[in-house]
């Protein structure tokens, strides 16, 4: 899109025609009590729509499509939450403004690997320090987040970029292989088993069960991409070892799981709908009560319930919405992460950084729209960009822009300064050939 100037004209006219077309419908359809609030939202929305258009082109990348996704989808969550509340919601536009920086953030930090292998002891100290504050904070307050003022972060969000690019990193050690026995092991594989045990120790003992599958999908998706290495040689009888090892750990952590998580995995909730079955019930009902149109923006009466903008925020936007919304929102956010297969990466580090980051989003959305329709245990873990929250806005934002990062790789070219030749740039850009729309 860098090379198609009317790609992204019609590109930015389409996500203005987007938000315009639900503000309308907010308009005709909906519950806000002053016609002034709904000029304010979007008054707000339009304004930041064209001010990121604006502040991107700043940016020289490959391509923009993940920018105009991500504030697509963005300001589709501004608007579902104000209408959850029925007036502005200025603390969630707040958080938005703060997820599109973050991405920037995650796309400058994140494009050259090279300076990413170089401070890898830095990753690592990184995922330790939270860890360790994820402990603090759960024996210090029984509580597993950081509250200042109407804002809270969780620190367990913020491992996942980290561990992310603790997968990426290890890549170009595959071929470092050690004898251990009869065994040729990489010392980096020895170290993010450990740091994911590491990890799900401490998460089961701060008891944060719900962000557990993500975390393990990204390790795994990091571990399938490094035994496909080329010139790696992981032999069958390692992969069986892994398995095993991963499999003897599922077993123990069901079988000694604390009681009210087994309850959930056997909660009947049309029997229980006032104890543990109440959430999935009522989002159940709200489901059916929108059908494919909704009831209006603003109308719904899940919003009265306990967690109806994080939660349990599928049901509550297909309640107001209708079905047909938000599928269009889990659509949205599907494209965003099969990007990387429209336009290839163009190294294996940040083929496995994006593999990793889709697998955390896919993940991540499945577990709380299949918690909210009874398809599996009630997780409470939010869906990805729409759910409140800053730790998931924020995280969420800036493994956005290690995707954009890898769209757009850069590549260090080291200079010698005692040279006599013409010095080269610092940095090439990869060739635009195969990212032109």
């Amino acid at each position: 899109m860098y090379a198609n100037p009317v790609a992204y004209v019609f590109s930015c006219i389409f996500v203005i025609f987007a938000h315009s077309a639900m503000l309308v419908n907010i308009w005709f359809n909906g519950n806000f009590s002053e016609p002034r609030d709904i000029a304010i939202l979007g008054a707000a929305v339009i304004i930041l729509d064209i001010a990121y258009f604006v502040f991107i082109l700043f940016f020289k990348q490959m391509s923009y499509v993940l920018d105009f996704l991500l504030v697509l989808i963005l300001n589709m969550s501004v608007i579902f939450q104000s209408c959850f509340i029925c007036k502005f919601n200025f603390k969630h536009y707040i958080t938005c403004i703060v997820c599109l920086a973050a991405s920037k953030c995650g796309y400058i930090l994140c494009k050259n690997h090279k300076i990413l292998q170089d401070k890898k002891k830095y990753i690592y100290g990184g995922i330790g320090f939270l860890l360790l504050l994820v402990l603090v904070v759960y024996f210090a307050k029984h509580d597993m987040w950081i509250r200042i003022g109407s804002f809270t972060l969780q620190p367990s969000e913020f491992i996942k970029p980290l561990f992310v690019l603790a997968c990426a990193t290890s890549i170009a050690d595959q071929q470092k292989k050690h004898k251990i026995l009869c065994f040729s092991v990489v010392y980096e594989n020895i170290a993010l088993f450990g740091l994911m045990a590491a990890i799900c120790l401490v998460q089961v003992k701060s008891h944060d069960y719900g962000s557990l599958p993500t975390f393990i999908s990204i390790y795994c998706v990091g571990f399938i991409l490094r035994i496909c290495y080329p010139k790696a040689k992981f032999s069958k009888k390692k992969l069986i070892a892994v398995i095993a090892v991963i499999v003897v750990f599922l077993i123990i952590g069901l079988k000694y799981a604390p009681e009210y998580v087994q309850h959930r995995l056997h909660v009947d909730i049309w029997s229980d709908k006032t104890g543990d079955g109440y959430q999935q019930s009522q989002a159940l009902i709200a489901i059916a009560n929108g059908g494919w149109f909704g009831v209006g923006p603003g109308k719904g009466f899940l919003s009265n319930i306990f967690a109806y903008d994080n939660d349990i925020v599928f049901a509550t936007v297909s309640e107001e919405w209708g079905l047909l919304y938000a599928l269009m929102m889990v659509l949205t956010i599907i494209i965003i992460t099969a990007i990387p297969l429209f336009n290839p990466t163009r190294s294996y580090y940040h083929a496995t950084m994006s593999s990793c980051i889709c697998a955390a989003f896919i993940v991540q959305m499945a577990l709380n729209i299949f918690g909210s329709c009874n398809l599996i245990p009630f997780t409470g873990v939010t869906i990805p960009f729409i759910s409140s929250g800053g730790s998931s806005l924020l995280v969420s934002g800036f493994m956005t822009g290690m995707l954009m990062a890898g769209q757009s790789p850069v590549f260090n070219v080291a200079n010698n300064p005692k040279s006599k030749s013409k010095p080269k740039k610092q940095e090439q850009a990869v060739p635009a050939w195969r990212w032109k729309e």
